[in-house]
């Protein structure tokens, strides 16, 4: 993002992008909990924003790990009930609460769910030098939430930690359960570089 700031933090619309996100949550029909996971270093300074913004949406704060799979494992573990979680990116402040609410509601009859649009570019793979054509149909790019009832997550990150665990679904993925796709929302933006935090503000004085 070329600053210092952790993108969450950067403002959005005069608000700090972590704070779209969290309310997007807020306004679901289901009315979670919410969990917010951050490094330790973090932490203090999250409050002190929630103070200057008068930020009171009520949520807990857990305690984030050196890699995604442990903040995601640390939230899980401090969850005593059962239920269905939504995991989601804290840079992903245009979800809608509508998709949020159908996320909940197809996971808790199929088990679980995750969001993704289907590939609008020609997509190729390159390995060992030599790029290959794929069938851009066939490509989806996956987004967050992803849901899932919590014995499944749960039981998925009692394995021990591999790279190759990009996100959610390629933890439980590893015990043999199915992915269930679900068509995510193009304006469900990930906030990665610059220009994507143009574009948000443009989605949302549109919106």
């Amino acid at each position: 993002m070329q600053t210092e700031t952790p993108k969450q933090f950067l403002l959005l619309n005069n608000l700090p992008v972590l704070m779209h996100t969290i309310n997007a949550f807020a306004q679901s029909r289901f009315h979670p909990e919410i969990l917010l996971v951050l490094s330790d270093q973090q932490q203090s300074y999250w409050k002190s924003l929630c103070l200057k913004f008068d930020f009171k949406v009520p949520h807990r704060i857990i305690s984030g790990g050196t890699e995604r799979f442990y903040s995601v494992k640390n939230a899980i573990d401090s969850i005593a009930d059962e239920g269905i979680v939504a995991v989601h990116d804290a840079v992903r402040p245009l979800i809608s609460p509508k998709l949020i609410d159908q996320s909940f509601s197809k996971a808790e009859v199929l088990g679980n769910v995750i969001l993704a649009v289907q590939s609008s570019d020609s997509v190729r793979l390159l390995k060992d030098d030599t790029s290959t054509a794929l069938k851009r149909d066939e490509i989806y790019l996956v987004q967050t939430p992803q849901t899932f009832i919590l014995g499944i997550l749960r039981t998925a990150y009692q394995q021990p930690y591999r790279k190759d665990f990009t996100d959610d679904a390629s933890v439980v993925e590893t015990l043999g359960t199915p992915i269930n796709i679900m068509e995510g929302e193009r304006k469900n933006i990930k906030v990665t570089y610059p220009i994507d935090l143009k574009l948000a503000e443009l989605l949302i004085k549109e919106k």
